[in-house]
């Protein structure tokens, strides 16, 4: 690979391109002999082919500090060939190999292509006309530090919906990468190195140089090396969602030898992976924040054989006999013994005017963590009182030039917990409107004001605001296992006796015994956290859930 040695340390790269090939090898050979040892040589015989290998080694990241070309080349000129380079690698010193007939056309390129310097030919001896050049060049090359990072890199427009779902997935999945906006300099050359116009964004190129157009989530998944395909077609275990409840599922299920799989949709962590900092979680006095508690899991489930698999979306449940059927969207499917429901809930659409059309371009649903940068100095308002919107106001209150809290209620004391709101109340910058609702969002191609309305009065008022996060409502992902498992009239999945008044059989069960606690309307199916009937949305109680429902699936097969 081009700018990394067997060992895979990242070497830079100097490239040279002359059509002659006696020249292009003495060139190489004369530059390996000083350089070879701490730099990789790439040459080329014609401009289009080093173009090629430019584009190549600028997607995979690697750091090209010299290019040096001939002048005289058939099809494209030196000249011609170090514009469209300085595109790809616009930092990279450039040089021009002349002959003497060359010269002025050599000092006018200077101007045409910001020039470093051209070479006559012959530059014999290379030690007197050579070396000392590039030496020069490689040293102002390395004071720029403007060199391309090793990461998977992100090109999009700031108030794209898709370009801020892309990042939040990467983020949520603890891929290391690095935004570039597409209307800046460093965006447009990656843009050029891909040979894409910039009309199909967000574009991600992966750290072995692979392009992705507007990638799906299994697209960016598989670019980063995430699993998305099961190993084996039947398991002891699934367990269907990845925040609090479905990783404490994985890690008892695994620990304890069963053959556990666990399919997340998005990102391990579920709502609780995108709180800012959990704070009353047993035995984090200084408090965890929701990635860190997350990552931890998810390792911690791996290390005991747990199998994750991400950008997966479950669409069906199928009971076969003894066997529980799980079908993915894309078609695959997996069989196991049990299941356990651990979806969670998703953030509720807030319906107002205008608020669908803004959605990834100012109004966000949850996603503080990834947007807090764009927020400094501005006006955020954040809807809700739970937790999750009040662990966000503290968080962007750090650089946000101001944060509104709107409630609908009358206080915060009936939904947020009470540390948090001391916390608010002690925190500059940070206020909350009560009795206030959003009525309507304003913006052409992103979010600029919104409209707010006293829930008492009736009265509107008008503001300006470049960023709103909504925290509201609590929406199970049940909808596909209509008529295959109970649910109420919300979506949540009733399970063990509420089931059916006590002392009486659930309607349709088909065992001797009673559903044991945490089982759903099917034997062998269960649910744990947030997406259970009357559970009691805490984080603990979520993993606490998760550890219950696997002891029972023990209980469930010890009878089968």
């Amino acid at each position: 690979m081009p700018g990394r040695d067997p060992g895979g340390t990242t070497r830079n790269v100097i490239v040279t391109v002359d059509d002659d090939a006696a020249v292009s090898r003495a060139v190489a050979r004369d530059l390996r002999r000083r350089y070879g040892g701490e730099h990789r040589i790439v040459r080329a015989e014609s401009g289009e082919s080093a173009l090629g290998a430019l584009r190549e080694m600028r997607l995979r990241g690697d750091q090209v500090s010299v290019i040096m070309a001939d002048f005289r080349m058939p099809a494209m000129n030196g000249i011609e060939f170090l514009e469209q380079a300085m595109d790809i690698y616009p930092w990279a010193r450039r040089v021009l190999l002349t002959a003497y007939a060359d010269t002025t056309a050599a000092i006018d390129a200077i101007n045409v292509v910001d020039l470093d310097h051209y070479l006559l030919k012959p530059w014999d001896p290379p030690e007197e006309k050579l070396y000392p050049v590039v030496d020069d060049l490689l040293q102002l090359w390395l004071t720029s530090d403007r060199r391309p990072v090793p990461e998977t890199k992100v090109i999009g427009h700031r108030w794209s919906a898709r370009s801020s779902e892309v990042r939040e997935f990467l983020a949520r999945n603890q891929v290391p990468y690095r935004w570039y906006d597409s209307d800046e300099d460093e965006g447009r050359g990656l843009l050029a190195a891909a040979e894409q116009d910039g009309l199909r964004l967000p574009l991600v190129i992966t750290p072995d140089g692979s392009v992705l157009v507007q990638p799906s989530d299994q697209d960016l998944a598989g670019g980063a090396g995430l699993s998305t395909t099961p190993s084996a077609r039947f398991y002891d275990l699934v367990v269907i969602g990845g925040g609090p409840a479905g990783l404490g599922a994985a890690v008892y299920g695994a620990s304890e030898g069963l053959r556990t799989v666990l399919v997340e949709r998005t990102a391990t962590g579920g709502q609780a992976g995108q709180s800012s900092r959990i704070e009353n979680y047993l035995g984090f006095p200084d408090g965890v924040s929701g990635v860190q508690l997350t990552e931890r899991a998810h390792r911690q489930a791996t290390r005991f054989g747990a199998e994750m698999l991400t950008a997966c979306e479950v669409t069906g449940l199928e009971i076969n006999g003894s066997s529980r059927t799980v079908r993915f969207s894309d078609g695959l499917e997996v069989s196991a013994h049990t299941v356990i429901l651990a979806t969670g809930v998703s953030y509720r659409q807030l319906d107002a005017p205008g608020v669908a059309d803004l959605t990834g371009r100012g109004v966000f649903y949850g996603s503080a963590l990834t947007e807090a940068a764009g927020c400094q100095g501005q006006d955020v308002y954040i809807v809700g009182g739970a937790n999750s919107a009040g662990q966000a106001a503290v968080y962007l209150a750090r650089g946000a030039k101001s944060v509104t809290i709107l409630v609908r209620g009358s206080s915060l004391t009936d939904s947020m917990s009470h540390y948090l709101i001391e916390q608010i109340s002690a925190t500059p910058g940070v206020s909350v409107r009560t009795s206030t609702e959003v009525v309507a969002a304003h913006g052409s191609d992103h979010l600029e004001q919104i409209t707010l309305r006293d829930t008492a009065s009736g009265d509107t008022e008008l503001v300006d605001a470049q960023y709103l996060f909504v925290f509201i409502g609590a929406a199970p992902r049940t909808n596909w296992l209509d008529g295959v498992v109970r649910r109420d009239e919300r979506g949540f999945v009733i399970a063990g006796p509420d089931l059916a008044p006590a002392g009486q059989r659930p309607d349709g069960w088909p065992l001797d015994r009673p559903p044991y606690h945490l089982e759903t309307s099917v034997p062998g199916v269960f649910v744990a956290g947030d997406a259970r009937a009357e559970s009691a949305k805490r984080v603990a109680s979520a993993v606490g859930e998760g550890a219950m429902a696997v002891m029972l699936v023990h209980r469930y097969l010890e009878r089968l």
